[in-house]
């Protein structure tokens, strides 16, 4: 069941995975978070290597401003963009995200290792197919939007859901400047109509400033390295 499935959505597109601990229903799909016709879930994917307290607060606030009802983690095994050497093994990334969640909202989960794919176009279309009447909503930092042209298929990620993008202390200043804000400039409503985007037909993305965190997965990963080598 679980092979007829990925072979469905994924077309090829799966990267060698490490066997993690995983529940699956009676039809062998992967167990997934709480949810319900008519919610609103943002999705908020990463490698979350290690998690910060910028990540929850992205998601805090997407929640508040946008009226989302939950927001998913989606820890993945790697990023198809990055080199994944020294990536710590998923299950201690997914111990330290749900930790650090600590939210009665926030679902942390390894669904992309149940599935066996990398890739996010075929993460939302999969979530999209199982939870038909769920209003999902991609959560995104601003560095993220500023290399968001390089995804696989990302104009077609854009017209799966719409996007919200969490303002942060430097990529701010250009994200939206680069090839992907530019493609989608004419999706983007304004920040007072965030409560009505996860409602909206995508196309549609929406920017929220007031975060400006200096917090970066990136950098805490190269002082872990760094105290290694010491």
């Amino acid at each position: 069941m679980r092979e007829g499935l990925v072979s469905e959505i994924m077309s090829g597109e799966s990267l060698p995975l490490r066997p993690v601990a995983t529940r699956f229903d009676r039809r062998g799909r992967p167990v997934l978070p709480p949810h319900a016709r008519g919610m609103c879930i943002g999705l908020f994917g990463g490698t979350f290597d290690p998690p910060h307290a910028a990540h929850r607060a992205a998601c805090l606030l997407a929640m508040r401003r946008i009226g989302l009802d939950r927001v998913w983690w989606l820890v993945t095994p790697g990023n198809p963009l990055k080199d994944n050497h020294g990536l710590a093994p998923l299950a201690e990334r997914l111990a330290a995200a749900r930790k650090l969640a600590h939210h009665a909202r926030i679902d942390v989960t390894d669904l992309e290792a149940d599935l066996g794919i990398t890739y996010t176009f075929a993460t939302i279309t999969y979530l999209i197919r199982r939870c038909p009447g769920v209003h999902f909503v991609w959560i995104m930092g601003a560095d993220n939007l500023r290399s968001f042209h390089r995804w696989q298929r990302w104009r077609d990620i854009a017209c799966l859901v719409p996007i919200v993008v969490i303002d942060r202390l430097g990529p701010s200043l250009y994200s939206a400047a680069g090839a992907a804000g530019q493609a989608l400039a004419w999706a983007r409503l304004p920040e007072a109509a965030a409560k009505i985007l996860p409602l909206r037909r995508p196309p549609a993305w929406i920017y929220l400033h007031g975060l400006k965190s200096p917090l970066s997965s990136t950098a805490l990963r190269a002082a872990r390295a760094l105290r290694r080598h010491k």
